[in-house]
């Protein structure tokens, strides 16, 4: 029992305790943790911030809060005693009535030989220094005043402690340590009268923003460094006013007191003096700023003597690298080191440093852009940092640097840009800052500055020197560029910046060569085209020059240029991918890509090439859906069927009708090779996206020398050449439709399937003709009379027909006896022409019945019926020679006929038909206009690449034209065929 009880106890305090652990587990799990805020300023005066608990704390007694709110501090009269641990380590005693005043140090107290501060310390005279202790640190128990000797021999005064008399600074120790009328005092410094007015203007100019302010910067430094730079030749002054002409754009004007304008004044005024490196526009002991300010010195700094050192892609003496180096100097003008330009110092994307070294190998066009915060910019670049830049020309012990010209896109004279122009007006300079937040400084250096201006755009363009073979260049230009920022919500604000490597040259040859080809090719152009329309003319049997003509001439000569800028295009784009790209082409550098700005005119014979392309498309494709067309029907009556008179009911003895199917048949072939290509367009598509995008072709087309096709995610990506993306597009697209030109015609046609011959074997074997006329009084005729005079017959009959003809026991299918050529070309006489209109003008059927049901409802009318027979009838009789009048003859083509396309005869009394073994009957469907087709869709995808830079979305455009067109095609071709041939729309399928 006592057990029991004993445990029955146990289990209730263990009940307890898991009770009072689950309910403060929860309080611990959901309590919130929050405290006051505190802030230094908002302490009192007795009280200070404590860091460790993030709270005002209360000073010990007789104390109060120290200037920066952290500590605390004795109050005036108390000196610092007993150190401790705690949070106020220290205690404050009064000091007595007779040592009132308390030492600098404040652990003591001392009797003052005069009056002092309002912090209780002992205060001296000018001049005088304080001395509290003796020399072996013991205080005294009266402070001293001990005054500096100011003139010769000690030439002293106190130093900015006041504690200490040092020697005075050299400008005030010629007679005195006090700068006395009417010498002027600046800068720490005594001037002489008469070396520098006074009146100098600290103001800073933003054109940009339209305002002008007085630095702070300028205010304290700009007439001290100014005077100590004339009168003494400082040289760091020199270079502190060098800089503040920097940063205000170089600029100067004729009658004015700023930087710049004191900086030449100057500069002129030691003229007389040996120059600095033999380089007449470096003056000595000033910082070279300026080149002269001759007309056209610009083209002569930048073009006229080479780097003497050469540049090669590849083999045992490849020079890529570009090693330029800085003299770095901050705003007071202090040298602090050589620095080489790489990506840390000029770039101000933060980009990685691999990234950013691509931009120092040569021959690589490098253009990085990004946005910047403003508040990062002012964080991170407090004071401006100046660089000189040089070349580093090598040369081991005897090493020497070449001083890049720079220009400033800011730069103004006499308040004009003069920078933005034409080289001849160009002054060029040195010397470059990234970001200036000090000269924006408005009241004091320590405040917000009001502007900052920023180097958004920093551009270093190598020249190539023409005809060189030895890879030599022009001295590179720095171009900069900068933009003022007001300074409104810093950390919201961003700036863009861009840093660019851009190489060029000259490319007056290359346009003279261009333009020569244009001009040579455009001129055969207008001949073959007047040939085209004198064909034409006679094809149409018109004798008269009209509007028409000129019409026709100007639509043939526009697909005739239209070729000519296609050819002139795609060779320069193979000129440039083949000399620039090619891994033997360049063993020293000799030809750069052109500049985006310089591909603007191949750009536009791009346009025109597509557009007068677009013109020659559009008009064959009209062309081809108004094609006059007509199935000659040789099939006969075999048998006489009976039918009753329904007037006398006697038995009438009739021809039996014949079947329409074979018309419908061919008449569905002929519809189904409108549209028939000899290349595939879809594997077309695919092939060209596979080799740009699936093995990298498209890499190729990089501003940059080499010819890989496989480039790292991580590595810098240079932007497209439009030239070379444009030659390399156009080429492979060209390439693969060749290819596939050449497997059709030669593999597949003849081995597979040839659909061409095909319809002229259907054609035969169906007993159907094929009249077309592609002109008035020209056009293509297919002999498909059965050689066995009937096709309406059963399968055995036609097995036995077909293996007649495999046998030999037959007539061959030529339209002349022993002959196998069944397409011609015809001339056609105008009175055949005459007749055929005729008949034709009966043929015309409108409003057709749209359903097969109503076919019982909506007969054609007889004389329709009698129209097509009659059509019919007399096209047979004209093959036939039944019409002396019409009749025609039978020739070849000469080898010039065929060339130039025109029939040296014309058909005057006799059609003339022209045996043609090439089927050119192909050149009324999409078959035989490949070339056109081929072209407008290579121009087609390159014109939407070259505006998208995007090969997919191009070869997407690309096939929803081609999907486009040959709807297009196939349905008012088919109107087309229904109207000319009376085959009704229904059964073509």
């Amino acid at each position: 029992m006592a057990t029991g009880t004993l445990l029955f106890v146990v289990d209730r305090q263990m009940l307890c305790l898991a009770l009072f652990f689950v309910i403060h587990t929860h309080l611990f799990h959901c309590q919130q943790f929050t405290i006051p805020f505190k802030d230094p300023s908002g302490c009192a005066v007795e009280e200070f911030f404590d860091i460790s608990s993030l709270s005002c704390a209360k000073c010990g007694a007789n104390q109060r809060q120290s200037s920066s709110g952290l500590g605390c501090i004795c109050q005036t009269g108390y000196k610092t005693k007993n150190f401790s641990s705690g949070k106020v380590p220290f205690t404050c005693e009064q000091c007595p009535p007779d040592k009132p005043a308390v030492t600098k140090d404040g652990f003591g107290c001392i009797r003052c030989p005069g009056r002092f501060n309002d912090n209780g310390n002992c205060q001296c005279p000018s001049g005088n220094i304080l001395v509290e202790r003796d020399i072996n640190g013991t205080f005294f128990d009266e402070a001293r005043c001990e005054a500096c000797i100011g003139d010769s021999p000690a030439f002293s005064a106190p130093n900015s402690n006041g504690d200490r008399c040092e020697r005075c600074q050299a400008t005030f120790s010629n007679t005195f340590c006090t700068c006395t009328t009417p010498n002027v005092q600046a800068g720490g410094l005594c001037f002489p009268p008469g070396g520098l007015s006074t009146n100098v203007n600290p103001s800073v100019s933003f054109a940009q923003l339209a305002f002008s302010l007085q630095s702070a910067w300028f205010v304290e430094n700009l007439y001290s460094s100014a005077a100590a730079c004339l009168v003494y030749s400082n040289l760091t002054a020199c270079q502190a006013l060098g800089n503040m002409c920097v940063m205000n754009m170089h600029s100067f004007a004729g009658l004015s007191t700023d930087a710049c304008s004191l900086f030449n004044t100057i500069s002129r005024s030691k003229a007389a003096l040996n120059s600095v490196q033999d380089i007449s526009y470096w003056r000595a002991n000033l910082p070279w700023l300026y080149y002269g300010d001759e007309p056209g010195l610009a083209s002569q700094v930048i073009q006229n003597r080479p780097v003497p050192i050469s540049f090669s892609f590849r083999g045992a003496k490849k020079n890529t690298d570009i090693q330029l180096l800085a003299a770095v100097y901050n705003v007071r003008g202090e040298f602090l080191k050589w620095e080489p330009i790489r990506g840390n110092n000029l770039q101000l994307c933060p980009e990685p440093a691999f990234k950013q070294a691509a931009a120092f190998s040569f021959g690589t066009t490098y253009k990085e852009t990004c946005e910047l915060s403003v508040a990062e910019l002012l964080a991170a670049h407090p004071e401006p940092l100046f660089y000189d830049v040089f070349m580093d020309l090598g040369g081991g012990d005897n090493r020497k640097l070449l001083p890049l010209p720079t220009l400033v896109q800011n730069q103004q004279y006499n308040g004009q840009f003069i920078n933005q122009g034409s080289m001849k007006n160009w002054y060029l300079s040195r010397r470059i800052f990234l970001v200036d937040a000090l000269s924006g400084r408005e009241k004091t250096l320590t405040s917000l500055p009001k502007v900052i201006r920023v180097a958004t755009s920093i551009q270093i363009r190598f020249q190539l020197v023409p005809r060189t073979q030895e890879g030599q260049i022009y001295p590179p230009l720095v171009s900069v560029s900068y933009t003022d920022v007001l300074i409104k919500e810093a950390n919201s604000q961003t700036v863009s910046v861009t840093f660019s490597v851009d190489y060029e040259m000259d490319q007056s040859e290359a346009r003279t060569k261009t333009d020569t080809a244009l001009g040579v090719l455009g001129g055969l152009a207008v001949l073959y085209s007047l040939l085209k329309t004198v064909s034409w003319k006679r094809r149409i049997a018109s004798p008269l020059i009209d509007m028409e003509t000129m019409l026709k001439f100007l639509l043939f000569y526009a697909g005739d240029l239209a070729n000519v800028f296609f050819v002139v295009t795609v060779g320069t784009g193979l000129y440039w991918l083949i000399f620039y790209k090619s891994l033997k082409a360049q063993q020293f550098v000799s030809v750069l890509l052109p500049l985006p700005a310089q591909e603007e005119q191949i750009e536009t014979y791009i346009g025109c090439a597509f557009a007068l392309k677009a013109v020659q498309f559009l008009h064959k494709l009209i062309l081809q859906v108004t094609v006059d067309v007509f199935l000659i029907d040789w099939e006969r009556p075999r048998s006489k069927a009976s039918r009753t008179v329904p007037a006398t009911g006697e038995a009438k003895q009739e021809p039996s009708p014949v079947s329409i199917w074979r018309t419908y048949f061919v008449a569905n072939e002929w519809n189904e090779l409108q549209t028939v290509r000899k290349i595939s367009p879809t594997f077309q598509i695919m092939a060209v996206l596979f080799f740009l995008e699936v093995l990298g072709f498209s890499n190729l087309a990089l501003r940059d020398p080499w010819s890989t096709l496989e480039r790292s995610p991580a590595a810098y990506t240079p932007p497209y050449s439009l030239i070379l993306r444009y030659g390399l597009a156009a080429s492979l697209w060209i390439c693969i439709g060749l290819l596939q030109v050449i497997f059709f015609t030669v593999f597949y046609e003849h081995f597979v399937e040839d659909k061409i011959r095909q319809f002229v074997d259907l054609c035969s074997v169906s007993n159907i003709s094929v009249l077309l006329f592609s002109h008035r009084c020209f056009g293509y005729y297919i002999h498909g009379r059965s050689v066995h005079g009937h096709a309406d017959t059963n399968m055995e009959e036609m097995n036995n027909n077909l293996k007649r003809e495999r046998e030999s026991l037959c007539g061959q299918r030529g339209l002349l006896p022993n002959t196998e050529i069944q397409t011609f070309q015809v001339s056609f006489t105008n009175r055949l022409r005459q007749q055929y209109d005729r008949i034709q003008d009966s043929l015309s059927r409108r409003n057709r019945p749209s359903r097969l049901i109503d076919a019982s409802a909506a007969n054609l009318s007889e004389l329709q019926f009698r129209a097509y027979n009659t059509m019919n009838h007399f096209l047979a009789s004209i093959i036939d020679h039944a019409h002396p009048e019409m009749d025609y003859i039978v020739k070849d083509k000469l080898t010039m006929e065929r060339v130039i396309g025109m029939e040296f005869l014309e058909p005057i009394d006799k059609s003339i038909f022209y045996n043609d073994e090439r089927h050119s009957f192909s050149d009324v469907l999409f078959y035989g206009n490949e070339a056109t087709l081929l072209i407008f869709d290579t121009l087609f995808f390159c014109v939407v690449d070259l505006g998208s830079q995007n090969f997919v979305l191009a070869a997407v455009l690309t096939y929803l034209q081609q999907a486009i067109f040959r709807f297009i095609r196939n349905t008012f071709g088919r109107r087309n065929l229904v109207n000319k041939t009376l085959v009704d729309q229904r059964f073509l399928i």
